[in-house]
């Protein structure tokens, strides 16, 4: 999973480990898949039909989904042999990353997966299209209203759109404002569909306004927003760290300002992490369980992040750095602190069908295809019978 620059990245990573540890070699395989499930799938026919792995990252919409599986190895006994160095590394994770891991990574209460790193979601803020509008850039935080008033005068005075809405990525363009309202599309225990409350309701309504206003661009079309963001036609990026490499790549680093997502209830953020785990038909444990404990080290998160890595340090100490935190805008630390009052991303064994129907709930009502009310009631209907 991943684009080609998180795959360079990643490899740059592995390198600096084999540089370290000669006597291991390793071979890094990425697997191209548009969803969790299609990833899990393929894993699991590698592997059924005799693939050795030894070594996996898997994100948080998958890792329930391959831990039920059976194909991994119980670290908790990794773990407390070699003690001395790894409670140095826990000690240094949020405590929501562990409990989340702990709670949504494992079917049986083991531990399967070696905390890698998490992304929140917060808004980029173009200074240019502020600065043009007459507006002053939020602090930190701000609500739907003021998000409202300034996409009003940032569209009168300069013509831009305030930031983009769709539907295709639920991470960055729903959660978000369902997040914010105090809404989820699904029960904290991922049983129930939720995506039909009142405040998820009114959560789209607001993005339809925006849309029927003309204050963002019409969803689904060929609106390429990081490029517009550098042309000034754009006034926000909704993303997290994830979002960074396109700002630096387009030279945009000091013209922008990160702050959290606009807020309506109370602040929100999806959160989502990556986990490492060993197979248990791997027939190099040792070797693995070497690469997972370089993995958990200030050398291998600092080297990460300054390669720029797309995610958060799950080390907090590494994530609070200057190896986080140069070369990125102003606000960055709100990557890594938005963990302390985000909501895991929902993500139940059919993750891939149940975020078809929410995409499609969402995209009916954002659009005005139906109203908001029976677009996500007809979506919450056909999500739990997937439960």
């Amino acid at each position: 999973m991943g684009d080609a620059t998180q795959q360079e990245t990643f490899q740059s990573l592995f390198d600096e480990f084999q540089s370290s540890h000669p006597d291991i070699t390793l071979n890094a395989n990425g697997i191209a898949a548009g969803d969790w499930a299609t990833f899990g799938n393929t894993v699991s026919t590698r592997i059924a039909g005799g693939e050795r792995v030894d070594v996996i990252s898997v994100a948080t919409e998958g890792q329930r989904l391959l831990a039920s599986k059976g194909l991994f190895e119980p670290l908790d006994s990794y773990i407390d042999r070699d003690s001395d160095e790894t409670q140095e590394f826990y000690d240094q994770v949020a405590p929501n990353l562990k409990k989340w891991i702990d709670t949504y990574g494992s079917p049986d209460g083991s531990t399967y997966f070696v905390p890698g790193g998490y992304n929140t979601v917060v808004m980029y803020l173009n200074r240019e299209v502020f600065d043009a509008a007459g507006v002053e850039l939020p602090e930190t935080d701000w609500t739907w209203d003021e998000f409202r008033s300034i996409a009003e005068t940032v569209k009168e005075e300069t013509g831009a759109f305030m930031t983009t809405a769709g539907a295709a990525f639920p991470f960055g363009e729903i959660l978000p404002w369902l997040f914010t309202n105090a809404a989820s599309t699904l029960s904290e225990d991922w049983a129930t569909a939720t995506f039909d409350s009142p405040e998820a309701i009114e959560a789209a309504e607001f993005v339809k306004a925006l849309v029927d206003d003309e204050l963002v661009p019409q969803p689904g079309g060929e609106f390429d927003g990081a490029t517009q963001f550098q042309r000034g036609s754009l006034a926000t990026l909704t993303g997290g760290r994830y979002t960074l490499p396109d700002v630096r790549r387009l030279e945009m680093v000091d013209k922008t300002k990160i702050v959290n997502f606009p807020h309506n209830a109370g602040p929100g953020t999806p959160v989502g992490w990556d986990g490492w785990a060993t197979f248990q038909a791997s027939e190099n444990k040792e070797a693995a369980w070497t690469f997972l404990k370089w993995m958990m080290s200030v050398e291998a998160s600092t080297y990460y992040a300054e390669q720029g890595g797309t995610n958060v340090p799950a080390r907090q100490d590494v994530a609070s750095s200057e190896a986080f935190l140069k070369n990125a805008p102003e606000g960055t630390e709100l990557i890594a602190t938005g963990i302390e009052f985000g909501t895991p991303v929902p993500s139940p064994d059919k993750q891939a069908q149940v975020d078809a129907e929410v995409t499609k709930g969402w995209e009916a009502a954002i659009l005005g295809n139906k109203p908001a009310d029976e677009a996500l009631f007809a979506a919450n209907e056909a999500m739990q019978e997937l439960l």
